[in-house]
């Protein structure tokens, strides 16, 4: 499971929306955990949301609770976040990245993941 490529991303008003996909070629990216991460200029990669390959267990950073939701789409190898009511410190380069986790696991430490996306990104501003 080599490559992850990301796309979505611009961007948006206080208060607006945007999507990020991560998607990957290979049968076995529905076996992936996969988790968004954000980072903004001098800071370090911060985690946003992560979900199992089974679908069913996705886990969320307190700040993006309520706002964001991540998705995943196993038939086309493709896992979503949709950004909601986004604030300006939302601003940030996204990313996605994958590891090969158990069916429950959703991971926040970005030491964990094995395979990442190139960034994207997501500016918030009016």
């Amino acid at each position: 499971q080599g490559n992850l490529v990301v796309s979505g991303g611009g961007l948006a008003q206080p208060g607006g929306s945007l999507r990020l996909s991560c998607s990957a070629s290979g049968s076995t990216f529905n076996r992936y955990t996969v988790g968004w991460f954000r980072q903004a200029p001098g800071k370090e990669r911060e985690f946003v949301a992560a979900i199992a390959w089974g679908s069913v267990n996705t886990r969320y950073a307190e700040s993006v609770k309520g706002r964001f939701t991540i998705s995943r789409d196993n038939a086309n190898n493709t896992v979503s976040l949709q950004m909601n009511d986004l604030k300006p410190e939302d601003t940030a380069v996204y990313t996605c990245g994958a590891r090969a986790g158990g069916p429950y696991d959703t991971s926040y430490d970005k030491r964990l993941y094995v395979y990442w996306g190139q960034g994207t990104q997501v500016t918030v501003s009016s």
